[in-house]
């Protein structure tokens, strides 16, 4: 017997009566299952799964539910190869859908942290991503979002030496490009992807990799691949004291979701991790 077999016999759920493959993901399966009650949950699955990979998403998403400020799935049961989730349903986007996103993104970003890090460590997609508590967010972001992933890549020879010294000199500087800010909640991996418009219409948070961090590097995930509506920056900006410029210093932050990229899916994300290394450590007479 399954551990999910077992533990569904432990509820009065009933049978399960069908199960439906979604899209999406890269990394798990997940699927829709209905059962002879009537009930629908979501059940993702991982063969094997890293140690703690389901009790770090369980724990991140148990802390976004906690802010309140926009709609995340209950944990119905984690275990070691599966997580059981509420079925939030799903429509087609409301009129209003990207507002209530960038309000909604705007107000969990408001509660301010003492430290830099989380309650444990966790992952980015398939990725081990460590959440030290810290004072500092500069040392923070350069010793776990910049020279960890860039040290893992350049051991695989994914990256070369200079690939590796240029990060060594961005993530030494950071100060030099990024202003001092507070660490906040942040889903960690906002992508298109990653919001799910619900059975009303109306935005939610899935497939977190949560830590307490900078606001402005969770806008930039949400530059990376396409970006997001104009009315979704709009309604970020009126709700929020950003920064303006914030959007001139989103290549830095995406620098680990293109390190991360380059570790889990291969070289296809080294040109751009250059160009921006280029950018910011290939200045003339440094060398």
């Amino acid at each position: 017997m399954s551990a999910l077999d077992d533990f569904l016999q432990q509820t009065d759920y009933g049978a399960i009566s069908s199960r439906e493959r979604l899209t999406g993901g890269s990394i798990n399966t997940v699927e829709r299952l209905r059962f002879e009650t009537g009930l629908s949950l979501i059940l993702k699955q991982l063969k094997p799964a890293p140690a703690n990979f389901f009790q770090a998403e369980a724990s991140a998403l148990a802390a976004l539910r906690q802010a309140q400020t926009l709609r995340v799935p209950v944990v119905i049961h984690d275990a070691n190869e599966f997580l059981l989730l509420e079925d939030l349903g799903d429509a087609s986007p409301t009129t209003v859908y990207w507002q209530n996103l960038g309000e909604g993104l705007a107000e969990l970003h408001q509660e301010t942290h003492t430290q830099f890090g989380f309650e444990g460590d966790n992952f980015c997609g398939a990725s081990p991503q460590r959440n030290p508590r810290l004072d500092d967010g500069f040392k923070f972001f350069a010793n776990y979002r910049l020279l960890g992933p860039a040290k893992a890549a350049h051991e695989r020879g994914m990256l070369e030496d200079r690939d590796r010294d240029d990060l060594e000199f961005i993530a030494n500087r950071l100060e030099a490009w990024i202003p001092k800010q507070d660490a906040v909640l942040i889903h960690g991996d906002l992508w298109s992807g990653n919001i799910h418009c619900d059975g009303n219409g109306e935005p939610a948070l899935i497939d977190p990799a949560s830590y307490w961090g900078w606001a402005e590097a969770e806008l930039a995930m949400t530059r990376l691949f396409g970006g997001f509506s104009s009315k979704f920056y709009e309604s970020y900006a009126s709700n929020s004291p950003m920064d303006a410029h914030w959007q001139e210093r989103a290549a830095l932050y995406n620098l680990y979701h293109l390190l991360n990229h380059l570790l889990l899916f291969g070289g296809a994300y080294l040109p751009q991790i250059r160009e921006i290394t280029r950018r910011y450590a290939g200045k003339p007479g440094r060398r």
